[in-house]
């Protein structure tokens, strides 16, 4: 039978989250959870979670006081802190309310979300890979909403702790729920499968992203098909079977599969790609002898593959197939991902400025030069990609290589191994003068306003903590109206 907040007790949540209750009453009916003191509602069970920057055992009190209905904590701060220094007597006052103790917090919240999960009738879709997640999560959910209730990832919760709360949400009403599934060190793509217990999982790619953790491109496969290795006889997989990489990894398991490509012999396959520059990309969609014509109003092949992920999955559950060509047509672009942007002047930007690896890189660089102008001139403004570990010398200057071929006429590089890009563009052939690392975003955004005019295509790309949409910010300041 589905459980829902407002219905369920505290003492219903201690089994499957292997907790003790320490203060309050056990019939306590939790209105919500929220691992967050700030924004948490009246009634919601406070879960205090510990990061590398911050505590969440030091806002418990203050989670009671702005009306929480208790608060799940360690139970080695419970000895030192509630009992060991005496912190309990400050919530005498709140002695009603619920305090729980477990051994870890972040398991039991995964814990608590995998029990949630399984007292709910529904299809549940795990997507991972290393770029286009976050896309493919949100074109599979536009596709599903116009027939089933979808509760579907919001933003980028897609780690051990967003995943578990995205779950929490699910209430009866619930028929599907699309999740992403991030990763950037071995164990936990199997743990949030072990959570989500997906019907469907995906995986799009296997690239070089998060290398600190997992070494290599062969540790990456592995990583990710953990996904495969957890998900349950029942279920089955879907495979991008043009990635050489991920095909190899994934022959060793027996699971179901399904594949997607634009190579012959996919299940699901893209063709006909005809690429409209800001009107998108129209291609045919096939599958088992049928053709249907797609239009995708986002640029790029990558995302076109991405488009067949999504359709594979609606296709493996039985959608209509109206339902695929009307959620992909009425998809529009996420912010910071290959997002087209048309500034005064008539120069169009491409802010991809969410995340970036070499994988992605690689789409995006390719992917540009169907939108620029004749006559237009394409310039690119990177920031480094983190998290490569051993790789990211030879990286970077694969990356500068890769604006070079890109037939880039300008090429900006910020970050510590900004000399490496520019390096690996000279090398490939780029006019020296052409050629320049910046310090800040604001540099960036001044150089790049000073070389490009009316036709012109510029892409910004760059990891998460470089923060190159400031960038886009200060080019949309420049061409603005006074």
């Amino acid at each position: 039978m589905p459980v829902e907040w407002g219905a369920i007790t505290v003492k219903e949540i201690l089994n499957p989250i292997g907790g003790t209750l320490i203060s309050g009453v056990p019939e306590t009916v939790p209105a919500g959870i929220s691992t967050d003191s700030r924004n948490i509602g009246e009634g919601d069970l406070f879960w205090a979670l510990r990061g590398e920057t911050y505590d969440g055992h030091d806002f418990a009190l203050k989670a009671m006081e702005k009306g929480a209905s208790g608060v799940v904590v360690h139970g080695a701060w419970v000895q030192s802190e509630w009992r060991g220094n005496g912190l309990g007597a400050h919530f005498f006052a709140f002695s009603d309310r619920a305090v729980i103790s477990v051994e870890d917090t972040l398991k039991a919240l995964g814990d608590l979300a995998a029990w949630w999960r399984r007292r709910h009738r529904l299809k549940v879709i795990g997507i991972t890979g290393s770029s286009g997640k976050t896309t493919t999560k949100e074109m599979t959910a536009a596709i599903l909403e116009l027939g089933n209730s979808t509760l579907k990832t919001q933003g980028n919760f897609n780690n051990l702790i967003g995943l578990p709360l995205t779950l929490l949400r699910l209430t009866r009403d619930h028929e599907c729920a699309v999740l992403e599934m991030g990763m950037n060190r071995p164990g936990e793509i199997a743990r949030l499968t072990d959570i989500a217990g997906p019907d469907v999982g995906v995986i799009l790619n296997v690239g070089m992203a998060h290398l600190e953790g997992l070494s290599d491109i062969d540790g990456v496969a592995r990583a990710k098909t953990e996904l495969i290795e957890r998900i349950s006889l029942n279920g089955l997989m879907i495979l991008n079977g043009d990635d050489v990489a991920l095909m190899k990894r994934a022959s060793l398991f027996s699971k179901p599969k399904m594949t997607f490509g634009l190579a012959k012999g996919n299940d699901v396959r893209g063709a006909h790609i005809r690429q409209e520059g800001t009107e998108g990309t129209r291609f045919s969609l096939q599958y088992r002898g049928n053709t249907w014509p797609v239009h995708v109003r986002i640029p790029g092949v990558h995302n076109v593959v991405n488009a067949l992920a999504a359709a594979a999955v609606a296709l493996s559950l039985n959608a209509p197939t109206g339902h695929i060509i009307e959620g992909l047509r009425s998809f529009s672009a996420i912010r910071g991902r290959f997002e087209v942007i048309s500034l005064k002047g008539e120069v169009i930007l491409v802010d991809d400025t969410y995340n970036a690896n070499p994988s992605s890189l690689g789409a995006a660089i390719a992917s540009v030069g169907s939108l620029v102008k004749a006559g237009g001139k394409i310039i690119v403004g990177l920031g480094e990609m983190l998290e490569l570990g051993d790789a990211s010398l030879a990286a970077h200057r694969d990356a500068g290589r890769r604006v070079a071929e890109g037939k880039a006429e300008w090429f900006f590089a910020m970050g510590d191994h900004a000399r490496d890009m520019i390096e690996g563009a000279r090398t490939a052939g780029m006019h020296q003068g052409r050629l320049k690392i910046v310090k800040t975003h604001h540099e960036m955004a001044t150089e790049i306003g000073h070389v490009m005019s009316a036709g012109d295509l510029v892409l910004l790309k760059g990891s998460r903590r470089m923060q190159l949409e400031k960038v886009v910010e200060g080019l949309r300041r420049r061409t603005r109206t006074p």
